[in-house]
């Protein structure tokens, strides 16, 4: 099995080596942040929606709100084929 870090020894080392945080701290911190944009659209707009309503925001303002914090979210790249990864290194 795959462990789970390895694709992202590099960050984790840069945080390690850039705060004070240790190295299960900094894996932590990496999955949590992916895991965080790791929500599809239709999932952030309802956990969203719910936390804006729990803090008594109105449906007007917490759509326009949302709408408002929708372009700033990460977007995954589209998957790639092998194919299409070597002709970005190789052209």
């Amino acid at each position: 099995m795959l462990d789970r870090h390895a694709s992202h020894e590099d960050l984790i080392g840069h945080l390690v080596a850039s705060t004070a945080l240790r190295r299960g701290e900094a894996a932590r911190v990496v999955l949590d942040v992916l895991a965080y944009f790791d929500e599809t659209t239709e999932e952030f707009v309802r956990r969203r929606h719910r936390e804006l309503q729990a803090g008594g925001e109105t449906n007007p303002v917490i759509f326009e709100r949302i709408a408002a914090e929708l372009p700033h979210r990460a977007v995954a790249p589209p998957e790639l084929s092998l194919r299409q990864l070597r002709r970005i290194v190789y052209g």
